[in-house]
């Protein structure tokens, strides 16, 4: 950490700057993360980036990512090779009647999808986007959609990744007795109002009771002159669909891997592998593709999530030079003596919604912040499921909003979206959302 505190606001405000201008979210991490280095020691910031990227890339939580989203890459290249996402989007197709109902089925479908926000972000957005592009929905307003029940709505439901993880912070804390985190997560969710806010904000943009606008309103009106979306191709979206293809093909491995993840107490990773082995068995039983042809495609897929997963790794790093910079503590501290029990909420929200858009990370940050905001909420006088509430919100929306945020980055890639111009255009509505949740959360610190 460093003596003179100010400077550990630059490396965050730097990538932000950065990423905007260029419009290239790896150059921009690449770029903060060596500004942070610098200011720990000039003389040792190359020898440092070696090390911490080693150590990052030795962390078994960015291992269980890679395992994951790649296995998940190969999921979605195995269903669109063999037609099985163009047999669901038909069937989807066939009910939607426009724009409005196309958005609205993606909404639902990721409420459907609430386990964890990876596999909501990739599995919506690789279903849907055929159904939204026959009705020139552009891949920003589907990545949107998507991204707003991706982390939002993990965040509500008890049994989703997000719960468990929270869950066991509060016992570690010790504000929940072992076995109880649970029982405490629960009773926050009344108070998670930034979650609550965007998962609602969804179906009204859709019907268009709150308007298009900002970047956003552009990209729909470059989307309805076109015939063919302005997307990011992918892999999966090359590839030919198989005539004999029928709609359970897609459905049985997608509740393959929900049903399995469930099973093992919400272990995605096993969920995922054991998906994509019984779509490989299903599709070549049934002579669906070639073998060899269902191996490539898992190759294929751990191909196309190359990029997103180089992002995630970058913003990793540049979470563990914030740490060594104590930017998390210092922005804390300085706002601590803002504290009183009608602000406290507000204050924590937009705080750590600060800390968590900046950092890029939506869990490491809280692990740190539980211990001095909950303690901190007793002395003030405010209740502890109010205060989680705040924590809460602040980390959906770090998720949400963050250009180079991993539930920001896999929504761009299963849209077909670059990811800029899905932060760019989804920005606006977060913040709307973020607005929102600071009257909420005042008036409930007020009953």
């Amino acid at each position: 950490m460093i003596e003179d505190n100010w400077p550990v606001l630059l490396p965050a405000l730097a990538t932000v700057v950065i990423a905007i201008i260029s419009r290239r979210p790896i150059a921009s991490l690449l770029a903060g993360t060596i500004i942070g280095l610098v200011l720990l020691d000039p003389a040792e910031a190359l020898s440092n980036f070696s090390a911490t990227l080693l150590a990052v890339m030795m962390d078994e939580t960015i291992a269980w990512v890679i395992i994951v989203c790649g296995l998940m890459g190969s999921l979605i290249v195995l269903l669109m090779r063999a037609g099985a996402v163009d047999a669901f989007s038909a069937a989807l197709a066939t009910k939607a009647e426009g724009r409005k109902t196309a958005l609205l089925y993606t909404w639902l479908l990721g409420l459907v999808v609430f386990i964890d926000d990876y596999l909501n972000a990739l599995a919506v957005g690789a279903s849907m986007r055929k159904v939204t592009d026959r009705f020139r929905v552009s891949r920003e307003m589907l990545a949107y959609v998507v991204d707003s029940t991706a982390a939002p709505i993990c965040v509500l439901m008890p049994v989703s990744t997000w719960a468990v993880f929270y869950a066991s912070l509060f016992v570690d804390a010790g504000f929940a007795e072992s076995g109880q985190g649970m029982a405490l997560y629960i009773s926050a969710i009344p108070y998670m109002v930034y979650p609550i806010i965007a998962v609602l904000l969804v179906p009204l943009v859709a019907l268009g009771v709150v308007p298009v606008f900002g970047p956003m309103k552009k990209a729909e009106r470059r989307a309805a002159s076109q015939t063919k979306p302005d997307a990011v191709t992918t892999e999966a979206d090359s590839l030919e669909a198989s005539p004999s293809i029928r709609l359970y093909h897609f459905l049985l491995p997608l509740l393959t891997l929900i049903g399995v993840t469930l099973w093992y107490d919400l272990d995605v990773q096993i969920g995922v592998i054991v998906a994509v082995a019984a779509t490989i068995l299903l599709f070549g039983a049934q002579r669906v593709m070639p073998w060899g042809e269902m191996f490539d495609a898992v190759l294929a897929g751990l191909k196309m999530m190359l990029p997103a997963l180089t992002i995630v790794v970058m913003a990793f790093v540049f979470k563990e030079v914030n740490d060594r910079l104590g930017l998390p503590n210092f922005v804390i501290d300085h706002v601590a003596p803002l504290m009183t029990p009608l602000l406290f909420p507000v204050v924590t929200f937009l705080t750590m919604a600060l800390v968590s858009f900046a950092t890029g990370s939506s869990w490491g940050v809280f692990a740190i912040a539980v211990p001095i905001i909950l303690p901190l909420a007793e002395t003030v006088g405010v209740s502890i499921p109010l205060a989680i509430g705040a924590l809460l919100s602040a980390s959906a929306f770090g998720s949400h909003a963050c250009f180079y945020s991993d539930a920001t980055v896999l929504a761009a890639e299963g849209s077909g979206c670059d990811v800029i111009n899905h932060a760019l255009t989804q920005f606006p509505y977060a913040i709307l959302a973020a607005l929102a949740s600071c009257v909420g959360l005042t008036l409930l610190a007020a009953a």
